[in-house]
């Protein structure tokens, strides 16, 4: 099944340092652009972190130090990356949880601040887990019946999601091909606010935190009852996409 695009769709995949989204970089970007008329582009870029690759990490994805030593650091692309980016919804595998948080600090890193609350966001290992509770290696040969070579490689773990979709959509009557539909009600275990779902929407619609001691609290309640709690957080390892969501809620509570 070709997907039904209103948009361009980026199928990504991120090869890093490691999987700390706040402190680990970005050493390769694979991204597919799919647009509605069925084109298809494909670009891989390194990237040098400016931190050393961990040997656990190289071991991994195949990329060491030296191979990126001249590449270009992310703010350098950054602005370009943007602009490929620009009008284009996004999709990739463990993406929610991972990849859009880690791009989203990179880009703010950069000085290049991409309002992702505004574009539609697929999760196909979301959408696997609900269906079935695979690895992409699995969900490639389930789904796709072939076995994925190279992988975790960015490039071929980037053609085997966007393929693995196609195939879910084949597959589940009740999966609509409706990219709208795909982002908000398969991709997200949570009504995320921010990226790394700190910050969350409960049944109701309201703003509650997802963690620590105000877990399931309304988030204008906390800052307004404890006003010292923002300040901890923004002084806190929080990704700066979270501090800028908290920041948005706070300056809006005080406009009220």
């Amino acid at each position: 099944m070709e997907l039904n695009l209103k948009n361009p769709l980026i199928f990504f995949d991120l090869e890093t340092t490691g999987t700390d989204t706040i402190h680990d970089r970005i050493v390769e970007i694979s991204y597919l652009k799919v647009y509605p008329n069925g084109k298809e582009e494909v670009k891989t870029k390194r990237i040098n972190p400016e931190i050393p690759i961990p040997p656990s990490a190289s071991a991994i994805h195949g990329i060491y130090d030296d191979d990126i030593k001249d590449c270009p650091t992310f703010k350098q692309i950054a602005k370009s990356l943007a602009v490929q980016m620009e009008g284009a919804d996004l999709a990739g595998f463990n993406s929610s949880r991972f990849d859009i948080p880690l791009l989203a600090e990179e880009f703010l890193r950069a000085g290049v601040d991409i309002d992702f609350s505004k574009r539609k966001m697929i999760d196909v290992q979301i959408i696997f887990h609900k269906k079935e509770q695979r690895t992409l290696e699995a969900a490639y040969r389930f789904y796709c019946d072939k076995e994925l070579t190279d992988a975790h490689s960015a490039e071929a773990d980037t053609f085997a999601t966007y393929e693995v979709l196609k195939a879910q959509l084949d597959k589940y009557s009740d999966l609509e091909n409706d990219i709208e539909k795909l982002a908000s009600e398969f991709s997200f275990f949570n009504d995320n606010v921010d990226l790394a779902g700190r910050i969350i929407r409960n049944e109701h619609g309201v703003e509650v935190f997802n963690f620590g001691k105000h877990k399931g609290k309304s988030v204008a309640e906390v800052l307004k009852q404890e006003p010292s709690f923002y300040a901890w957080m923004m002084d806190a390892d929080f990704p700066l996409n979270t501090k800028q969501v908290l920041t948005k809620i706070k300056l809006r509570e005080m406009q009220k």
